[in-house]
């Protein structure tokens, strides 16, 4: 598994909301869930979880909006991107949209949730698969694991 080098520069597709990427992700996913597939009209998202200090918005205001407040979903306002979510309570670390990022030829999905609603032609290559979030006394090991294999 490849790390990306750092810093990591993005933007949304209109190019008005930009971001920035000083820290090496935690864990990176594929999530497979309704929901995700409505917001990023396909058939899962993905995400890099960055360490909140590793993360900055370098230029725009992104806002808060989708189906709950919440879930802390942040998109472009001119171009309605989906970018990145901060869940709410979770201050730690970003869900950063990889395809944001000038360079994606790193990313892979380490683990894979909600498969149960996974649309049956979709394959991630994911390490690890969870029918629905892992436990979260899973969290450290998997982040332990995604650590040793991109070193």
């Amino acid at each position: 598994m490849k790390q990306p080098t750092l810093p990591l520069n993005g933007a949304c597709r209109c190019g008005r909301v930009k971001i920035r990427i000083s820290a090496p992700p935690l864990l990176t996913m594929a999530c497979h869930c309704t929901g995700c597939q409505r917001m990023s009209a396909s058939a899962y998202s993905l995400s890099a979880a960055i360490p909140s200090e590793g993360f900055a918005v370098t230029a725009g205001e992104p806002v808060v909006a989708g189906a709950s407040r919440e879930a802390g979903h942040h998109f472009c306002p001119d171009c309605m991107t989906w970018m990145f979510t901060r869940p709410a309570g979770m201050d730690f670390f970003v869900n950063v949209r990889p395809t944001m990022l000038d360079d994606t030829g790193w990313f892979r999905p380490f683990i894979e949730t909600y498969t149960s609603e996974k649309l049956t032609f979709a394959a991630t290559g994911a390490v690890h698969s969870y029918e629905k979030f892992p436990p979260m006394e899973d969290y450290e090991t998997l982040v332990a694991a995604y650590a040793a294999r991109a070193a």
